[in-house]
């Protein structure tokens, strides 16, 4: 990668690097010490940078968190083979914790985001059967009440809506650094 502009170097000192040391102390507590942080971190750094370069970054510390997640889980995947720790000593603190961790509820941010953008792109009839469907949880048969449609209406445009959410996210995903 090539160096920096100075506008791009204020952005990434103002936006993402005041995070490393949150999710470097996230990346130890989470993944532990089999997990190499110094590589994962600057990979994700890289990420951002190529998405921010790419347009349509949102949300950098969403993005940085996610992406440094993505990478440790990778890495730790492809050292599994070579585990030789014990389960015992594995620290279930986090698994009596019911409350989401940050990247989590971030994550989980963005997907909601990714999916009311593409409801937000339907037409109206159809955006209309699968807000309620989706937000509120109406069946076929409270949808067709309400909009005084057919539950086979419903139906139909449920499946298209659907479809449509469903490439709507698919081309959002296949875009270069997709998981932002």
């Amino acid at each position: 990668m090539c160096p920096a502009d100075p506008e791009t170097e204020r952005w990434f000192a103002a936006q993402v690097l005041p995070h490393e040391a949150g999710l470097r102390a996230w990346l130890a507590r989470g993944f532990g010490p089999r997990l190499a942080i110094d590589d994962v971190i600057q990979e994700a750094f890289l990420r951002v940078l190529r998405a921010r370069a790419d347009g349509g970054l949102q949300s950098p510390k969403a993005f940085l968190f996610a992406s440094a997640r993505n990478l440790a889980i990778d890495q730790l995947r492809r050292h599994a083979v070579s585990r030789t720790d014990s389960l015992v000593e594995t620290d279930l603190s986090d698994v009596l914790d019911d409350r989401d961790s940050i990247p989590d509820s971030v994550a989980r941010g963005q997907e909601i985001a990714l999916l009311t953008a593409a409801v937000q792109s339907l037409p109206d009839r159809c955006r209309q059967v699968m807000t309620l469907r989706l937000a509120y949880g109406l069946t076929q048969r409270e949808i067709g009440a309400r909009l005084g449609i057919s539950d086979r209406t419903v139906a139909a445009q449920l499946a298209i809506g659907t479809r449509k959410c469903t490439e709507h996210v698919l081309r959002r995903m296949a875009r270069p650094g997709g998981d932002r």
